[in-house]
């Protein structure tokens, strides 16, 4: 379980993960060697899972960002698992997410812009296996993406 001084070290690593220990142990007012205890327990528990580094992929050149709404062919025994491991390899996938009900899948795809998204579709969606419904959408604005946790 965690306590208030857990929730603070987690509030100031949210706000920037690059702190070093001793900088974090200063705005968390403890001893660096207490903090970097309680970081260590917390990488061990699984409440922190590591660090990453957020890249701007439209900085990258990446203009077109599609959602996919998928139906899976459930007739067929392997449907979800054959499915989710082919579009594992597929880079311009960001994310996958799987659902109960009508969609069971959703991908987040990029593209350069929309002759790429074209040829990706074609060649790389469409052709993941047991799907028996797609529909595209189009993303207009990110009105909100935020991973920090209300601690």
């Amino acid at each position: 379980m965690l306590d208030d001084l857990d929730r603070r070290i987690l509030r100031h690593l949210q706000a920037d993960p690059t702190l070093g220990a001793a900088d974090l142990a200063e705005r968390c007012r403890m001893t660096q060697a207490t903090c970097w205890r309680r970081v260590e327990k917390m990488q061990e528990s699984g409440v922190i899972q590591g660090q990453e580094t957020v890249m701007n992929w439209q900085a990258l050149g990446y203009a077109v960002e599609v959602s996919l709404r998928i139906t899976l062919d459930k007739t067929q025994a392997r449907a979800f698992d054959d499915f989710l491991t082919a579009a594992r390899d597929v880079p311009e996938v960001l994310e996958i997410q799987t659902f109960l009900g009508r969609v069971d899948v959703r991908l987040s795809v990029i593209a350069r812009d929309m002759p790429h998204y074209q040829e990706l579709y074609r060649t790389r969606i469409l052709t993941l296996p047991h799907i028996a419904d797609i529909e595209a959408l189009m993303h207009i604005a990110r009105v909100k993406s935020d991973e920090v946790l209300p601690l």
